[in-house]
């Protein structure tokens, strides 16, 4: 884990998960450099001076691809606009809940990401999915090389990412380049269902993750039958709930298993364990949509897949970082252990050998991608080679 800041988990987290979205070191210095003393300082300060200078840098990026559009270098506007884009989000993401100008600095990362994906033309399409009286939010990926209906892979957020996050760290590209489509989706509680229609996070998944599945099958270039589910971070509780109450599902997978969410509250509280974000209760009882901790902490009773995971009966890859700081590697374990029923399981222990330990393998996703990518593929009758 590359550690910028010694004393402080969650703004490396932050450094890393942007490194891994494609962030150049050079301006990861540039940006982090005037931090070190704000590092220490409590959430509220700490983390409006780290809005500030990744902001500052992005806005320069912003301006650097307006002079490469006015030349006609568009590719290279682009490049610029999707490096700006995870500045802006990487800044946001790290701010409380109602902070003063959070929600115009999303709304800008939103704009901002949107108009990288058009001038590089990349293979990403933004849908929006019906739900309730709004809709949530997905990025779409086209399978490469495939003539017909193609198999596809939901990919899901965890407490705090969302789906651009997702997608800039790569899954969706090493699945399209071995035959499958991916849809990355802003579910309830995360991305643009929280922050823009006030969807909260629900403990029965399967509620969102079905509706998802109808909008699928009215595609003509999806195959119906080979639809998986991925989920990382706390979607290692959200993707094996839906795979076990939604039949459709043809596989799972979890990035980072999640298996009793509740007991990792109660640790939290016992100050055990590693918080993903800062402002940490404000955080979840936004999420969840939570007045007060008493509510939250009965919501979190919920939040656990004991009794649950019996009713797999498709694939399911189960990986986890031998060295996850903010979940136990025990629980990647337990989830393993109730996949009873599941023809085939696997669980996946991901080593010093060959990276990605910590949690959700942000500190270096390239190989645990390359295994989540080629065991779906495997699984939903896609490529591995050329």
């Amino acid at each position: 884990m590359f550690r910028y800041f010694p004393t402080n988990y969650v703004w490396n987290l932050s450094v890393d998960l942007a490194i891994e979205m494609g962030a150049r070191i050079g301006e990861i210095e540039a940006m982090c450099a005037p931090l070190q003393e704000a590092a220490t300082q409590p959430d509220a300060a700490g983390t409006r001076a780290f809005r500030e200078t990744w902001s500052r840098m992005a806005d320069k990026l912003c301006e650097l691809a307006a002079e490469d559009e006015a030349r006609g270098r568009t590719l290279s506007a682009g490049d610029k606009y999707n490096r700006a884009a995870t500045y802006y989000l990487t800044g946001e993401r790290l701010q409380a809940h109602g902070a003063e100008g959070r929600l115009e600095l999303y709304k800008r990362f939103l704009a901002v990401f949107a108009k990288g994906i058009a001038a590089t033309g990349e293979n990403c399409e933004r849908v929006e999915i019906p739900y309730g009286d709004a809709h949530l939010s997905a990025l779409y990926v086209r399978a490469e090389g495939v003539t017909g209906r193609a198999p596809i892979l939901v990919q899901i957020n965890g407490l705090d990412s969302t789906k651009e996050m997702k997608y800039r760290v790569g899954l969706p590209q090493w699945l399209a380049r071995r035959g499958v489509s991916s849809l990355v989706v802003d579910q309830p509680g995360t991305g643009e269902a929280l922050r823009l229609h006030d969807m909260h996070a629900v403990y029965n998944t399967e509620v969102w993750a079905s509706k998802i599945v109808d909008w699928l099958e009215t595609r003509d270039d999806i195959d119906p039958k080979r639809i998986g589910l991925e989920g990382v971070s706390l979607g290692g509780y959200y993707c094996p709930r839906a795979v076990a109450f939604e039949p459709r599902f043809a596989c799972g997978v979890v990035w980072g298993a999640n298996h009793d969410w509740r007991d990792v509250q109660k640790k939290r509280l016992a100050r055990e364990g590693s918080f993903p974000v800062p402002h940490y209760w404000e955080h979840v009882r936004w999420v969840w949509g939570a007045p007060d901790m008493d509510t939250f902490m009965r919501i979190a009773e919920h939040v656990h897949l004991d009794g649950v995971l019996d009713r797999i009966r498709v694939p399911f890859l189960v990986t986890h970082g031998e060295k996850d700081s903010q979940i136990p590697v025990h629980w990647a374990h337990r989830t393993y252990e109730q996949l009873v029923n599941s023809p085939k399981r696997e669980l996946k222990i991901f080593t010093d050998r060959e990276g990605g330990v910590q949690h959700s393998s942000f500190d270096n996703s390239a190989n645990a991608g390359a295994y989540i990518a080629d065991w779906v593929a495997e699984t939903l009758g896609g490529r591995t080679a050329p």
